[in-house]
């Protein structure tokens, strides 16, 4: 029963209409969500590949998100004369943001939803989570706190340097150039994750392991899933991409 009710959701979601505003899926990770939806266990809610925003109003709850103005938005790195063109035209309180590539997935059984986790996670998307429903959906979110976002305008009065937008533009480029390596990881490693005999090993190992959702976990992994991730924690490491700039105020 609980198979059926997965395919049934499954069906409903895959074939409803795309409320978001571009309509579509993002070119960047087409062939992402493609490659999810092929597989029976799994089918992706809801995605994005990474986006620049330049928006007015306010951005603290799904109803004032509604409410505000976007006065830019783009998929791919941006110039500061875009930007500073969009800027002209706010008449509110407005804010410059980068939001990293966001992946919600539904899973049939919970261990499917593990194992995107740990590629999740070995890919770099740390703040990634499983959520369970009431209904007993199982939802895997691909997140990471790789965000930016800082006010720049106060009732459509500007209130940074055009040198200090040229700033907040290259540290915003630099971060879509980081997600976009992060997403070419992720595929890499799930196509690697969800090779049917590594389906089987991963699972096998987990079962005897301690469960891993505890604070400080040590994963059962294939071991061609973790040479495929291991550059991502090599680069951790050696990385000061998660700096003061997520913290930037005026």
């Amino acid at each position: 029963m609980a198979g059926d009710t997965f395919e049934s959701w499954k069906i409903q979601c895959l074939n409803k209409c795309d409320f978001s505003k571009k309509g579509s899926v993002d070119d960047d990770i087409s062939h992402i969500v493609a490659f999810i939806n092929s597989h029976e266990q799994y089918f992706t809610t809801s995605s994005c590949s990474g986006r620049i925003i330049l928006f007015d109003g306010a951005w603290d709850c799904q109803v004032q998100k509604r409410n505000c103005s976007w006065l830019f938005v783009t998929h791919q790195k941006c110039q500061s004369e875009d930007v500073l063109t969009s800027l002209e035209k706010s008449v509110g309180d407005s804010s410059l943001k980068f939001e990293p590539f966001v992946l919600h997935i539904q899973c049939k059984k919970l261990e499917d939803a593990q194992l995107l986790h740990t590629v999740a996670v070995n890919s770099g998307f740390r703040n990634s989570g499983i959520t369970v429903g009431k209904k007993g959906k199982i939802i895997m979110a691909v997140r990471s706190t790789h965000c930016l976002e800082v006010p720049v305008s106060h009732r459509g009065t500007v209130l940074i340097t055009d040198q200090y937008l040229d700033f907040l533009v290259r540290v915003s480029n630099q971060k879509m150039e980081e997600n976009l390596k992060r997403i070419e990881r992720f595929y890499e490693c799930l196509q690697t994750a969800l090779q049917p005999q590594e389906q089987k090993c991963f699972l096998k190992e987990a079962a005897d392991k301690k469960p891993i959702y505890r604070r400080r976990r040590k994963r059962a992994q294939v071991d061609s899933v973790t040479d495929c991730c291991q550059s991502v924690n090599d680069h951790n490491e050696n990385s000061e991409e998660e700096t003061v700039c997520d913290l930037l105020f005026l």
